[in-house]
């Protein structure tokens, strides 16, 4: 897998909550209605990423370079970034949520409900 560019600055440990302390650090905001706006921002970030990978599916016949890796690999992060702000504005930390969501999951999957739809299934 190749290293994305910004990956090479500094190689040290960093655990999700020093990530969201970091992404906190860096958060201005528009307004003081931040759930919205959080929200709002992970779906076009979310959207971005999307249309990077459609553009190598549209334009490049799905084949995938390190460009097009990279590329997809930092709005990933812009993702993260919101993500994490978010979480920090609802009272959790990343790792509580990270550990609800594999705790969800897990729990899908022992009842044998993983595939499916609803949020409570």
């Amino acid at each position: 897998m190749p290293t994305p560019i910004y990956l090479n600055e500094k190689r040290y440990p960093m655990t999700l909550n020093d990530y969201q302390k970091s992404a906190k650090e860096t958060a201005i905001y528009p307004n003081d209605n931040n759930i919205s706006y959080l929200a709002l921002a992970i779906c076009g970030e979310a959207g971005e990423l999307a249309d990077k990978v459609k553009k190598v599916l549209r334009d490049k016949q799905g084949q995938f370079r390190h460009s097009d890796i990279t590329a997809i690999a930092l709005e990933l992060g812009d993702v993260m970034w919101y993500a994490s702000n978010l979480a920090h504005t609802l009272g959790f930390s990343l790792e509580d949520i990270a550990r609800m969501n594999i705790a969800k999951i897990k729990d899908r999957v022992n009842r044998g409900t993983l595939h499916g739809s609803g949020d409570y299934r």
